[in-house]
This record gives structure tokens, C-alpha cells and sequence, in this order.
């Protein structure tokens, strides 16, 4: 080969391994980046060219898809009942991507997880259409049903569990939506989709996981758990120290009880069921801003919880004297959410023991079998076996002789403590309802709930966590135990 040729020869050959080189860096290093570049239209044909995996409640589809015309993306999301179970799946959307489970299970609902890297391989051999797998959720349709109901047309959210487990049974938060109409990616989904993002009601909030509200009364049970935690009280029908007036540490003001009801000195048990702002007010002001943030902390304030969809931090603040007091009886910077509030509600409910919340029990390849299965797990032990059962006393005597008898149910011992929370620039706005319960049988609490009530239309004297949010809890639980017999 003469000198001309060799070079060229080698140019060539420098030509065909850079290509390689090229070829390789494309296909390996920069893979992932490509893949899920926004600009890379091919993924998500891809994405869309097969059907999704389902969500699934009680052995049953409550998602689909369906074929889109006029599009190239050839699949779109579909959900049965969708504005119930939104606050449970959140949306996918050709054009908006997806949200809460839909979005956290993505890998396994398109079916591109490596959980399922066999089964797609194995579809490329067998020629069958590739689908997703299938998440299998904790949630208790019966239970979802009777919150979002329960709710109707007011502002507000339910969350309800299984102390035992730490499962999630009903997740409603209202108003909602229905995630169907802005699945596609055409004009008219966007206009749906801007429609709901300007809302005044914003029902795209999930209001059970992502609002924190002032809880009101119903964190007299954590003020009573932390009193006997930490020795202040040890006897629930012993009288207390507390004075009637009372007034606020540093301050002339006296704090007030809500009518004629007996609390000067009442003992705790007595206190809970008359809701006695005084007697736990004063507790707060004993224990200290340290040991009620200690306390509060246990049963998971202070920290976003993940279900596994994230739910806003409750808090706890770190305050001066009169608002820890205040604080203690649910009031001042004291936030918490509906999903916080059934934790405080199931721990107790549970002898002490705070389950981790959980939404997904399992995980399906599409040919349904299972890959994941969820094992319980104890977050925390806020309070003792025997102090746990001494606020269950404490809660059902609330139910049965208290501010709580709408939440009684025939033949079940409930317990349960009301909540009116003020709300607004010096308890301007109309206050929200509050009621957080559990119901035991002989196994056990098979189901704790907290219900909060927003309602704009009700008479501010007509608004008690008793007369709108223990109804709404009773039905959610009497659901709950329907199915298990």
C-alpha cells in the first residue's frame, strides 16, 4: 500500500473509532440525561404508547387509561371517582407530569422500574404489549367514602388509619377534583387544569396531608399525655391544682372556658370531657415549653411525615410563657394536620405505640405478581402502655358523657375529644371544627380518624367539633368495623 493510501486508510479508521467512542458515550454516559431530557418528545411517546398500571382499593381498579385521538401520545389516564380518590393518587397528565402516588410510583405504574427490568425483557421475546404493574394501597373504599361524603360541600379533610399497622384507611380532602380532566395535553386540558390553579377554593390542596390548622382542643390529649409522662398527674380522677380564674403567665389576661362548666380543680378526666381551657392551659404552663415540645415531638409534630407522599410538618413552636399556654390547648402558632391528628388519636388508641403511616401495600409486576410488600413499622412510643390507657379512659368518657356523644356507636366503645379552633387576627374568622377518635373492638383499634371542618355557611355559634366533624368521624369508623365483621 503506498504512503497516500495508508493515510487515508488511518484517517478512516480514526474516523470510525471516534464515531465508536461517540456512539458509546451517547448510549451509556449520557443515557439517563438524555432519557429524561424535556425536550426528548421520543420518551414520552414511548411513555404514553402503553397502558398504565392501576391503583388499586379493595382488590379493585379505581384508575384506567383510555386511546386518545388527535394526539401521538396514544394512551392518557383515566380515574373512577376521581375527585374522591385524588387527595390518594394525585394526577398524571400528558402535559402537567403527575403528582403524589401517581408520581412517587411512576417506575412501576409505566412499568419502566428496574423492579420490572425481567418482565419488560421478557416481553421483547414473547411479543406481548408491554404494561405497568400495579400499586395495591392500604386505603378502605368504604371508609374513603363515607369521609368524602361525610364532607359534602364544606371545606375540610378527613384521615383515618389502623392503629395497629400505621395503614392509611380513608385520605378525603374537600373541595377536590376530578384528575381526568386535564390528562391529556390539549387546550381544553390546560384550560381545566388553570381553572382549578385559580380556584379561590383551592381544590387541587390536599388539605388532609398539606394544610396544618390550629387543632384546638383536641391537643388537650397531648397536654394530658405529657402531664402524666412526666409525673406532673398521676391519678386522671384526682382534683388538679387549678385555679378558676386563671390567669396567663406575664400577663393580666385571664384565660377563658367556654360557658358555666365545671373546671376549676377539675380532675383530668373530668377536664377532657368539659374541655376545660383553664386546667389545661395552666398544665402547659407547668410542664414548660421544653417538655411539651419533647412530648409533642413523639407523636410526630416538628417533622414532615412520608406515607410515602410527603405531608407538611405539624408544629410545636418553641415560645414564651402565655403562648406555651396557650400552645397547650391548641391555640397560638400550634399547627398540626388532619393526618398528625389521627397519629396523636391511633398512638393512644394503640397503648402507646405510633405506627408509621402507610399508604402502599404492595407492588404488582403486570402479571400481578408481587414484587414489594410493606412491613409495619413503630415510629415512636410517645406515652406508656398504662398512661395510653388512662387517656383512653379520659376519651371515653368524652363519647359517652361528654362533648363527644354524637360519635357514639351501639355495642362499640368509642373515645374521642371535640376541638373548636379559633381562627384568624384575634379570632376574627369563623373557627374550625375538630374531632379526633378511634373505636375499639377485642382484637384491638382497628381504625383512629381526625376529621377538621371548614364551613363558611354554618352560624358561628353553630360551629363545635361535637355537632359538624364527630358526626363525619362516627360514619368513617362505623364503616370501618362494618367491614370487619
Amino acid at each position: 500500500m503506498n504512503k497516500p493510501l495508508r493515510r487515508i486508510a488511518m484517517f478512516c479508521g480514526v474516523l470510525v473509532l471516534a464515531l465508536l467512542v461517540r456512539t458509546n458515550y451517547l448510549q451509556y454516559v449520557r443515557a439517563d440525561e438524555l432519557n429524561t431530557n424535556e425536550h426528548n418528545r421520543r420518551v414520552q411517546i414511548e411513555r404514553y404508547a402503553h397502558e398504565r398500571g392501576d391503583i388499586i382499593v379493595d382488590g379493585e381498579p379505581i384508575t384506567g387509561s383510555v386511546e386518545t385521538t388527535g394526539s401521538d401520545f396514544k394512551y392518557k389516564r383515566v380515574w373512577k371517582d376521581g375527585a374522591m380518590w385524588a387527595p390518594v393518587t394525585g394526577y398524571s397528565s400528558q402535559a402537567f407530569d403527575s403528582s403524589q402516588l401517581e408520581n412517587l410510583e411512576d417506575g412501576i405504574l409505566t412499568g419502566n422500574s428496574d423492579q420490572l427490568f425481567f418482565d419488560r425483557t421478557l416481553s421483547m421475546f414473547t411479543g406481548e404489549r408491554q404494561t405497568g404493574g400495579n400499586i395495591v394501597t392500604t386505603l378502605d373504599g368504604a371508609a374513603q367514602r363515607a369521609a368524602f361524603q361525610g364532607l359534602g360541600n364544606k371545606k375540610g379533610a378527613v384521615a383515618a388509619l389502623d392503629p395497629r399497622t400505621g395503614a392509611i384507611l380513608a385520605l378525603a380532602s374537600t373541595p377536590s377534583y376530578d384528575p381526568s380532566v386535564f390528562a391529556g395535553n390539549s387546550l381544553k386540558d390546560a384550560d381545566a387544569r388553570q381553572k382549578l390553579l385559580e380556584d379561590k377554593d383551592k381544590p387541587m390542596l390536599n388539605r388532609a396531608l398539606r394544610e396544618t390548622y390550629p387543632p384546638g382542643s383536641t391537643f388537650k390529649v397531648v397536654t394530658a399525655a405529657a402531664a402524666l409522662e412526666n409525673g406532673l398527674y398521676t391519678d386522671i380522677d384526682a382534683k388538679t391544682e387549678s385555679p378558676l380564674p386563671w390567669r396567663l403567665p406575664q400577663s393580666t389576661n385571664l384565660l377563658q372556658n367556654e360557658g358555666s362548666i365545671p373546671c376549676e380543680n377539675a380532675s383530668l378526666r373530668e377536664a377532657l370531657r368539659y374541655s376545660c381551657n383553664t386546667v389545661f392551659g395552666k398544665m402547659s404552663d407547668d410542664l414548660g415549653n421544653d417538655k411539651m415540645i419533647e412530648q409533642a415531638d413523639k407523636f410526630g409534630f416538628n417533622k414532615e411525615v412520608f406515607t410515602p407522599v410527603r405531608a407538611d410538618a405539624s408544629v410545636y413552636p418553641e415560645d414564651n410563657e402565655p403562648q406555651n399556654a396557650m400552645a397547650g390547648i391548641g391555640q397560638a402558632s400550634n399547627r398540626a394536620t388532619p393526618l398528625q391528628m389521627a397519629m396523636v388519636a391511633s398512638a393512644i388508641a394503640n397503648d402507646g405505640k405510633l405506627m408509621q403511616p402507610y399508604m402502599v401495600a404492595e407492588r404488582q409486576a403486570p402479571n400481578l405478581d408481587v414484587i414489594y410488600t410493606h412491613d409495619k413499622e413503630q415510629l415512636s412510643q410517645p406515652l406508656s402502655a398504662e398512661n395510653a390507657q388512662k387517656v383512653q379512659q379520659m376519651m371515653e368518657t368524652v363519647v359517652e358523657e361528654g362533648t363527644g356523644t354524637s360519635a357514639q356507636i351501639d355495642g362499640v366503645t368509642v373515645g374521642g375529644k371535640t376541638g373548636t379552633a379559633q381562627h384568624g387576627l384575634d379570632n376574627s374568622e369563623k373557627p374550625y371544627a375538630w374531632f379526633i377518635s378511634y373505636a375499639k373492638t377485642d382484637s384491638g383499634s382497628p381504625v383512629a380518624v381526625a376529621v377538621v371542618v371548614e364551613d363558611g355557611e354554618a352560624n358561628r355559634d353553630d360551629i363545635s367539633g361535637g355537632g359538624l366533624a364527630a358526626p363525619i368521624a362516627k360514619k368513617v369508623m362505623k364503616a370501618v368495623l362494618d367491614g370487619k365483621q
